[in-house]
């Protein structure tokens, strides 16, 4: 099996290259190295590797954050030829928390000799685009976009990761942006029944239980399981909010009544205004008011490189007790 590392050297404010250089002493096995040269270059490198059918296996590792993982995930899903792994080299790292991310070189070499099954892509069919939007890990509009969206484009993640703490700059913006987010009203349609919230701060559709650094979403979600998650956060004012994300990272956020979930294979979400959406962490477009959008599952999309870190997951595909 070939082994291509797509390395993006910018992850954790350019970090990631000096772990990478320390990384690579470690391989002995054959390996390729690309680095990705900006924003959507991962995807193309991975898309082009996967379409070489005459190549056979192929595992692509992504050494970065969670921005590069969804590339790599968004341009090689659907070929069975291609499995996809990680070393967590960025500020989030969400992905390792639900799968696996690699901490050596002697794990992925061992992880090319198994085959760790097949597991659900999420997509969001957003306004405007010929294409849906692809998540791994989570999707969501309002609140968590909006802190999306800055967390990327601060300065501020910036200092934090040169300090080490790239995990806080999630909690800081939620500080910040507490006080300046207006909530908005939600329908959601699902399995042939309507629902309406009213004051709602939130709504993350869910692969996987993490997103934002470590906060625990949607604890019960499985990867592998055909179906996504809703968590609606609603009816509740700043310091009511405040006090649920206090929670959300061990996950007993959904105690709370104001915390709506439910599963299903297919979710048609409109706001009344117009709203920010991010997949996997990174911006997807604006929610226009009446316009729904479709969030949907792919069942077995793509193939990951080694077993995965979450429980439910990893019991069902390795058979543990």
């Amino acid at each position: 099996m070939d082994v291509i590392f797509i390395v993006n050297p910018a992850a954790r404010n350019g970090r990631s290259l000096d772990r990478w250089e320390s990384f690579c002493k470690q391989i002995g096995f054959p390996y390729e190295a690309v680095m990705t040269k900006g924003p959507g270059h991962a995807a193309a490198v991975a898309r082009g590797l996967a379409a070489k059918a005459d190549r056979g296996p192929l595992l692509l590792i992504a050494f970065g954050g969670d921005g590069t993982v969804h590339e790599v995930i968004r341009g090689a899903a659907g070929y069975p030829e291609v499995q996809i792994g990680s070393v967590g080299a960025g500020s989030g790292n969400d992905f390792g928390r639900g799968y696996l991310s690699f901490r050596t070189a002697e794990e992925i070499e061992a992880a090319g000799r198994k085959d760790s099954g097949s597991f659900d892509l999420g997509t969001a069919g957003m306004p405007g685009s010929s294409k849906p939007a692809v998540f791994v890990n989570s999707a969501g509009i309002g609140f968590d976009a909006v802190i999306s969206m800055q967390v990327n484009r601060s300065r501020t993640k910036r200092l934090f990761n040169r300090f080490g703490a790239g995990k806080l700059i999630y909690t800081f913006f939620i500080v910040r942006t507490l006080f300046t987010f207006r909530p908005f009203s939600l329908t959601v349609d699902a399995d042939g029944q309507r629902r309406k919230f009213d004051r709602v701060w939130l709504a993350a559709v869910s692969n996987q239980p993490y997103y934002g650094g470590g906060m625990m979403i949607s604890p019960g979600s499985d990867p592998a399981d055909g179906e996504l998650e809703l968590t609606v956060i609603h009816g509740l004012n700043r310091l009511k909010l405040l006090l649920v994300f206090g929670t959300v990272f061990t996950g007993s956020h959904t105690r709370f009544k104001e915390v709506h979930r439910q599963s299903g294979g297919a979710f048609r979400l409109t706001a009344d205004r117009r709203m920010p959406v991010h997949t996997d962490g990174e911006g997807a477009g604006l929610a226009e008011p009446g316009r729904p959008i479709p969030f949907e599952v792919r069942r077995a999309a793509w193939r990951l490189a080694g077993p995965t870190r979450n429980r439910k997951v990893r019991d069902k595909h390795e058979g543990t007790p």
